[in-house]
């Protein structure tokens, strides 16, 4: 046998998406030459590492035995570059964080400055619901996760970076009748959810309950972007987090609904298992956190503490 470590880190890949688009869109390269590989390493065995079912690739159990091994052949070679990297004075290692959908609009304005101030750091970053975010954090698989719910079932530190402000939103065709709504307004439209499991949905849905809102019409979608589009195509309002519809309120597609005891406000927070024991890049992390957390807010979100936010 005679393949590459780029071989086996395009393996690894598919079978950690079992998808040829979605490995091609992770590692850069264009899906030819994902398929080009994945061949090449395929040659090399005569049991089939991956199938063809319709148009779904899936991963074979040998497949699966083969994509142990490789995921350890390639950490051992990260271990390598970050002893390199050690020994040259740099603070290397992997930094692994999870994140809320919504958080994606967040988390990267605070890793920017501590990813160029150390080079010889990987950085892993997962966007998903938050199910799947304390699930990762619980089973320890990364150092921090970003929530703006604190989870009751795990206990957890949190550094509390900054407020998360939820407002109800329509398209542009909204005709304002009033300066600022009750809140029974939410029984008069149809009102879109997030999927369950979502931190945007278990606040709405808190607060539905603790004003005894009934909701007569509405409809739930997998993601943010899906809310985002549906609420601009006309299909209902839903409550979103203003740190996620920024453009879309100035370029005048998406409207702020004056509600009273509105916006819902939360706070993101940066959360870690109790009594862990960091990693030097992890503790170098928090450190700088705590250092740089007040001057990252003022410079890139000045504009989300204003107290009145215009439609225009």
């Amino acid at each position: 046998m005679n393949y590459t470590l780029h071989q086996l880190q395009v393996f690894l890949k598919v079978t950690q998406t079992e998808s040829i688009t979605k490995a091609a869109e992770e590692l850069h390269l264009t899906q030819p030459a994902v398929s080009i590989q994945l061949r090449n390493f395929q040659d090399q065995f005569d049991i089939p590492l991956t199938e063809i079912v319709g148009r779904k690739l899936y991963v074979t159990e040998f497949g699966r035995e083969i994509a142990s091994a490789a995921e350890k052949i390639v950490d051992q070679i990260h271990a390598i570059n970050y002893k390199t990297a050690s020994f040259k004075g740099q603070l290397t290692g992997r930094l692994k964080i999870s994140v809320v959908s919504t958080g994606k609009y967040v988390m990267p304005y605070f890793l920017t400055g501590f990813m160029k101030r150390h080079p010889g750091i990987e950085l892993k970053l997962d966007v998903t619901n938050k199910a799947m975010v304390l699930n990762s954090l619980d089973e320890n698989e990364v150092d921090f996760a970003l929530v703006s719910i604190l989870p009751e079932s795990i206990q957890v530190e949190a550094i509390q970076l900054m407020e998360n402000k939820l407002y109800l939103v329509s398209n542009k065709d909204f005709e304002f009748k009033k300066e600022k709504y009750a809140k029974e307004i939410f029984e008069q439209i149809t009102l879109i959810f997030r999927e369950q499991g979502s931190g945007t949905r278990l606040t709405l849905e808190r607060f539905l309950r603790n004003n005894n809102i009934p909701v007569r019409k509405k409809m739930e979608l997998t993601s943010n972007e899906a809310v985002k589009q549906a609420i601009i195509a006309g299909l209902g309002c839903s409550v979103m987090p203003l740190i996620g519809i920024r453009n879309e309120l100035k370029d005048g597609y998406l409207k702020i609904i004056p509600v009273e005891d509105l916006p819902i406000v939360t706070n993101w927070n940066l959360i870690y298992l109790k009594n862990k024991r960091f990693s030097p890049v992890a503790e170098a992390f928090l450190t700088y956190l705590h250092e740089e957390k007040n001057n990252i807010i003022a410079e890139h979100f000045s504009w989300f503490g204003e107290k009145r936010v215009s439609n225009n």
